[in-house]
C-alpha cells in the first residue's frame, strides 16, 4: 500500500481506478456547484485555538451517537451506487465501519441489499430511506431493515426532487446507467475495476429490484425511479415513517432553523444538518455554517448530527466543537473504497482518526466529548448575517 497521510491521497487513486462517471457521480454537485465547494471551504474560516502545557496523557475520542457506542464521532454516511465504486462496496464498506467501531449507514439505492450488507456483518447498522410514495413498499422496507437488525432509520427529507448535477446527466448516469460511447471507452481503460465487477453477480440495485412493484430487471428500474419520489412529502407524512418503523429515527437533510424544529415535534431522535453534499439546492449555505442556528432553535433537546464537506479529523473536531454530536463522511470513506476497496476505507477511518486524536491533543482536550467553542476562533459573521 502506497503512503496515505490525508484523504486526498486516496482521492487521487481513487480517480485513476474507478470509471470517470462513477468519480464524477461522488465528486460533483448541482448547478455551479457553489455549495459543494462551500461545503469544505467554509471549515477554513474556522481556526483553532491552541493550546500548551496541557496534560494530552489519557486522550480518547470514543462517544456515543443515538445512545449507541462510537470509537470517533463519525459515521459512514448513506451514499447510492457504492456497490459501482468497488465490486460489493456495500458489503466491504460495512465490514471496515464495524471493525473500527463506527455506524455504517446503507442507503436504499445502494448495490448490495439490505440483507446482504447483514450477511457480512455481526452489529446492527443504519438504513437510509427515501420518502418514496408507495407506502406498501416502504413498510416492507423497514420490515426488512428489522430483520436485518437495523438500530435506527435515516430518512432523508431533501430528495422530493432530484436536482440537477451536470456531470451526471452528461455521463448518463442514471438508475439503471445509460452509457454513452464516451463512458464505454473509459470503462474499457479501468481493466482492474472491471475484472472485480465482472466477479461479483451484485450489479443493481438490490433493496429495488425483485422488490418493488413491477420491478423485475434493471430495465425495469428507470420508470419506477421517475414515479417513486414524493413531491407531496409533508411532516405529517415523515411521522408516519415514524410509526411504521417504530424504532430510532435520524431526518437528514436539514438546513433550516424552522424545520429542525418540525423534525423535533415528530419525535426524531436525531437531525443530520446537510445539504446532501451540495447535490441539492445550489446556492444553500454550507452545512457548518448552518449548525449554530439550528442548534440555537433546538439546544440540548435533539441530538444535532453534521454532515457535507467532512474531509479530515480537523473538520470532525471543528463541527463537534461548534456543538454538533456526530458526523458523516461519505465522500472521504468513497474515495478510499474506489482506490482500495475495503482497506481503503479502514485507511480512510485511520486518517480521520488520527487527524481528530492529534488536533484534539494541541488544543488542550484529551475527550472529544470535552470539545467547544472554546477550542475555537470563529468569525463575527459566520453563518452569515442575512437581512429579513
Amino acid at each position: 500500500m502506497p503512503v496515505i497521510t490525508n484523504i486526498a491521497d486516496l482521492k487521487r487513486i481513487y480517480e485513476r481506478r474507478v470509471p470517470r462517471m462513477f468519480f464524477d457521480y461522488a465528486e460533483s454537485g448541482s448547478w455551479t456547484e457553489q455549495t459543494f465547494r462551500e461545503n469544505t471551504s467554509d471549515f477554513d474560516q474556522i481556526r483553532l485555538r491552541q493550546r500548551v502545557a496541557v496534560d494530552m496523557t489519557g486522550r480518547s475520542t470514543a462517544t456515543k451517537m443515538i445512545g449507541e457506542d462510537v470509537s470517533m464521532p463519525v459515521a459512514l454516511a448513506p451514499v447510492g451506487f457504492t456497490g459501482m465504486q468497488n465490486a460489493d462496496g456495500e458489503m466491504k464498506a460495512a465490514k471496515a465501519a464495524e471493525a473500527f467501531g463506527v455506524p455504517f449507514t446503507l442507503s436504499t439505492m445502494s448495490i448490495c441489499s439490505i440483507e446482504d450488507v447483514a450477511t457480512v456483518t455481526t452489529k446492527p447498522f443504519w438504513f437510509q430511506v427515501y420518502t418514496l410514495r408507495d407506502s406498501d413498499f416502504m413498510q416492507r422496507l423497514f420490515d426488512r431493515a428489522k430483520a436485518a437488525n437495523c438500530s435506527a432509520i435515516v430518512i432523508t427529507v431533501d430528495l422530493q426532487i432530484m436536482g440537477q448535477r451536470h456531470k451526471d446527466l452528461k455521463n448518463g448516469l442514471s438508475a439503471p446507467p445509460k452509457f454513452t460511447i464516451k463512458s464505454m471507452a473509459n470503462l474499457a481503460t479501468k481493466v482492474p475495476w472491471g475484472l472485480e465487477m465482472l466477479g461479483t453477480k451484485r450489479r443493481f440495485f438490490g433493496n429495488i429490484v425483485g422488490h418493488a412493484k413491477g420491478v423485475k430487471d434493471p430495465s425495469s428500474l428507470s420508470s419506477w425511479t421517475a414515479e417513486a419520489f414524493d413531491p407531496a412529502l409533508n411532516w405529517d407524512r415523515i411521522a408516519e415513517f415514524r410509526k411504521m418503523w417504530g424504532g430510532k429515527v435520524i431526518i437528514k437533510g436539514i438546513l433550516d432553523a424552522e424545520d429542525a424544529k418540525m423534525a423535533l415535534k415528530v419525535g426524531a431522535d436525531a437531525i443530520i444538518v446537510s445539504n446532501h453534499g451540495g447535490r441539492q439546492l445550489d446556492g444553500a449555505v454550507s452545512s457548518i455554517s448552518a449548525l449554530p442556528s439550528i442548534l440555537d432553535a433546538v439546544g440540548d433537546k435533539i441530538e444535532v448530527h453534521l454532515d457535507s464537506g467532512i474531509r479530515s479529523g480537523q473538520d470532525v473536531l471543528k463541527a463537534m466543537a461548534m456543538g454538533a454530536k456526530g458526523t458523516y463522511i461519505g465522500r472521504a470513506f468513497v474515495y478510499g473504497l474506489g482506490a482500495m476497496g475495503q482497506a481503503g476505507v479502514t485507511k480512510a477511518l485511520e486518517v480521520i482518526h488520527r487527524e481528530l486524536d492529534i488536533t484534539m491533543a494541541l488544543c488542550g482536550e484529551t475527550s472529544v466529548e470535552n470539545l467547544g467553542r472554546q477550542n475555537l476562533l470563529v468569525p463575527k459573521n459566520f453563518g452569515g448575517d442575512w437581512q429579513d
